[in-house]
């Protein structure tokens, strides 16, 4: 039996055969008639047979019904090898288990990141692919530029995207700018200040830690009594938003004390940019780093940075060589600097289109509504959380609207709860992370993924999974709590409204 008549076997018809590869049925007929699938139709075969016909099947049949001549091979030359399946001189490396196209599945992402992506961004970033060097490329990477010093609110010409994660934008900052000896304050209060301390030591920096109990903001009072204590310090690092606990800390108040005793800044902004106010100009900040896969809402990937000229001078002026090629300053500066571009490396195109299109979107909706629209439904998940008896591991006034910490109640299996609404509601979670694995759960709303139905639909179906565990929550009083504040935060923007007109 052909492929042709298998897949009219498989589906039943060939009018089933046409309508599930979107054919005219006499194409169908067509190839029932000439005993085989053409060539080009194998991985759509394939996908709509989920593997039952094998793509490879297709293409050896069909080559050997009406072999593709090439004038550079011989009569006797098969294009795609051997037209006996499985007699392939390759076949011995290949994997014992059947390989099909990957089709990931639809899931709702409320966990610290990624975030769900807007289908603009999506739709983008399967567009052409492009020279990294090509005029309108290049034309694009200053659009993006301008885009990436809006979010940061800065004028900082040095702004652009690290090709990499937001660890590679960690990285970035702290190998340009810590020589061997420097002596730099690290401010610790959750797992990614430990990730600049270990940053530090890697780049043979001298380190002073701060340490703070995890879910405690940074405190500026520690820093400067620090700072005094080693007046040759060179640079104070702490993160904006530590992802671990969801505690903000008071970044331009830190800066301060750095600069009045002549320290730069490394700041993380991984979690905080786009989603609470991140004011670079304002406060000072001479180096920042964040993540494209939070509240960007953009493909994980890429790590927005910005520079003082302050920081740029110094890198410039450092005697030794940075210790990584690919992340030294001096060099990519001729890629991603103003003048002429000269080859650096291969730019992820197509994740630099999404990037174009995520902060476009932010641009539209503008800047203080996004801030607006995260702390607008964190009020509403907080108050359905805590409806539930939930209570959070960060004191109010120190949260970040984008990322909910929330304890596990005593008695609870919070890997299973997880597990359950992957597995019952394809909706995924995080958990905490060093000292408060097993003790809390981290609930994300970022970007894309900030939207009143994520809300809603992470209260039901974690209401619905503490109850089916024996857990003494009632279902439906943490989707009324939320409703209640969606409409009380409404009632007060059409009072607001109403005065202001």
């Amino acid at each position: 039996m052909n492929c042709a008549e298998r897949l009219v076997e498989h589906f039943g018809t060939q009018a089933e055969v046409a309508r599930r590869l979107k054919l005219d049925r006499a194409v169908v007929s067509n190839w029932v008639k000439s005993g085989y699938v053409p060539a080009r139709w194998a991985m759509e075969v394939e996908a709509v047979t989920e593997g039952r016909i094998a793509a490879l099947e297709v293409l050896n049949e069909a080559n050997h019904r009406r072999p593709i001549r090439v004038k550079s091979r011989g009569e006797d030359e098969n294009l795609f090898g051997s037209v006996i399946p499985g007699s392939d001189t390759m076949n011995p490396y290949l994997p014992s288990k059947r390989i099909q196209s990957f089709h990931p599945p639809q899931r709702t992402l409320m966990g610290p990141g990624p975030t769900e992506i807007h289908p603009r961004v999506l739709t983008t970033m399967s567009q052409p692919a492009i020279g990294y060097l090509d005029p309108i490329f290049v034309e694009m990477m200053e659009e993006l530029k301008g885009l990436l010093r809006y979010v940061y609110q800065t004028k900082n010409p040095l702004t652009f995207p690290v090709s990499g994660p937001g660890s590679v934008g960690m990285e970035y900052c702290f190998v340009n700018m810590v020589a061997p000896g420097d002596k730099v304050i690290v401010c610790i209060n959750g797992v990614f200040g430990g990730r600049m301390l270990e940053n530090v030591v890697r780049c043979g920096g001298v380190p002073v830690t701060i340490e703070h109990e995890w879910g405690t903001p940074v405190d500026p009072q520690r820093v400067e009594d620090a700072l005094k204590a080693n007046p040759d310090t060179k640079i104070v690092a702490f993160v904006h938003a530590e992802t671990s606990t969801g505690c903000l800390s008071d970044a331009k108040a830190i800066i301060e004390v750095a600069h009045r005793h002549d320290a730069l800044t490394i700041v993380d902004a991984v979690t905080s940019l786009a989603g609470v106010p991140v004011l670079v100009d304002e406060w000072g900040v001479d180096a920042i780093y964040s993540g494209s896969q939070k509240c960007l809402s953009c493909t994980p990937g890429l790590s927005p940075v910005s520079f003082s000229e302050r920081v740029v001078d110094r890198v410039k002026a450092r005697k030794d060589k940075i210790h990584s090629w690919f992340m030294d300053m001096n060099l990519l500066l001729g890629y991603w600097g103003a003048t002429t571009r000269t080859y650096h490396h291969t730019a992820p195109t197509n994740s630099l289109f999404a990037l174009h299109e995520a902060l476009l979107l932010i641009r539209e909706e503008g800047l203080e509504d996004c801030w607006a629209r995260h702390r607008r439904h964190h009020t509403a998940l907080k108050a359905g959380l805590e409806a539930m008896g939930l209570k959070y591991l960060v004191q109010e006034q120190y949260r970040v609207p984008q990322m909910n910490a929330a304890r596990v109640p005593e008695g609870v299996n919070e890997a299973e709860v997880r597990k359950r609404l992957l597995a019952e509601f394809s909706l995924e979670i995080g958990a905490g992370l060093g000292p408060l694995a097993g003790k809390i759960w981290r609930f994300g709303t970022m970007g894309y993924s900030c939207r009143p139905d994520n809300v809603m639909l992470c209260l039901s179906a974690l209401g619905s999974v503490l109850q089916d565990m024996g857990h003494d929550v009632h279902v439906g009083e943490a989707e009324a709590a939320a409703h209640g504040a969606y409409a009380q935060m409404h009632a007060q923007a059409a009072q607001q409204k109403k005065r202001a007109a």
